[in-house]
């Protein structure tokens, strides 16, 4: 695949600025900036990553190391809803993969994937702690439980704004 460069808007770039001038531009505090520039832009493409490394005056490959390892981070923009299913063993055992794989078929991707209208993205969870409620599915912040396949459509259609 080509790498291909993406333009950050110059008021995004200042507020990234500004956060790593609020920890010091100190280069132990780069997981914290990793996770405020990560609520800006949602998503840490490598401009950005370029951008930190500076800022914190280390090298890139040490930022993209950090953001490579940790799962919470992501390089990949998420939709504008973000969906995650529980795959952890109450959740499994209940069925979560036939939700899982209800998702795919409706919104037409893999885990992993943002839909071409960037309205959603979807993950899978080891645990989300709610084994009472399995199996369970998250978008956003809001936590759907003791969901079945049949439910898929009309939960989306909650979010088709």
């Amino acid at each position: 695949m080509a790498n291909i460069k993406i333009t950050l808007h110059e008021e995004d770039v200042k507020k990234l600025n500004d956060v790593c001038n609020s920890f010091g531009n100190k280069p132990g505090e780069v997981i914290n900036v990793l996770h405020a520039a990560q609520g800006i832009f949602g998503y840490l493409p490598a401009e950005v990553q370029e951008i930190i490394a500076a800022n914190l005056h280390i090298p890139v490959a040490k930022v993209y190391g950090i953001v490579s390892f940790y799962s919470f981070f992501t390089m990949k923009p998420k939709g504008k809803h973000p969906i995650s299913v529980c795959l952890g063993t109450a959740c499994y055992v209940r069925g979560s993969e036939k939700i899982l794989e209800e998702l795919k078929k409706q919104l037409n991707i893999e885990v992993g994937g943002t839909t071409a209208d960037g309205k959603f993205s979807l993950s899978c969870l080891r645990c989300v702690g709610a084994c009472g409620l399995a199996p369970v599915m998250i978008i956003g912040d809001q936590t759907y439980g003791r969901v079945s396949p049949g439910m898929v459509k009309d939960i989306l259609a909650k979010y088709q704004d």
